[in-house]
């Protein structure tokens, strides 16, 4: 008698984070034709920030950790040295303050009023609030979320 295995393919496995891009990748290619000054042009600037963030908050909170955050994956148990603790206790809030300061130094070499200096402050924005996200859910709660 063989044995049945219940593999998954690549894409039941990362369904969210390939559509997701996916939906990203439209809003990029709808924006870069687009007149920023205009609805359209305005929102699909705004919707490439706002999925680069939720696309980081699935990625992220898949393979980084925070000590205390309810949201993010637990790391395997393993001896470390105090440094190396640190840098997993704290890899997501690391993470996020990493890739944000580039984002900023970004930010900082482009024209606010530019037509992808908008989407840069808008994915700076998201950045903050994802960190902030991960700062505040360590210590505060919600009455009847998940947590």
């Amino acid at each position: 008698m063989s044995r049945r295995r219940n593999r998954k393919g690549i894409f039941q496995q990362h369904s969210l984070s390939i559509v997701s891009g996916a939906i990203l990748l439209l809003w990029f290619l709808l924006y870069i034709p687009a007149n920023p000054n205009t609805h359209w042009g305005s929102f699909f600037g705004n919707a490439i920030a706002d999925w680069t963030g939720l696309i980081v908050g699935i990625l992220a909170t898949k393979y980084f950790y925070e000590k205390g955050s309810p949201e993010s994956r637990q790391p395997r148990m393993a001896r470390r040295s105090p440094i190396r603790t640190l840098f997993v206790n704290h890899s997501l809030t690391l993470f996020l303050l990493g890739t944000g300061v580039v984002w900023v130094l970004v930010y900082l070499r482009v024209s606010p009023a530019s037509k992808w200096g908008q989407v840069v402050s808008n994915i700076v924005s998201e950045w903050t609030q994802l960190l902030g996200l991960v700062i505040l859910t360590k210590k505060l709660f919600e009455a009847r979320s998940k947590e």
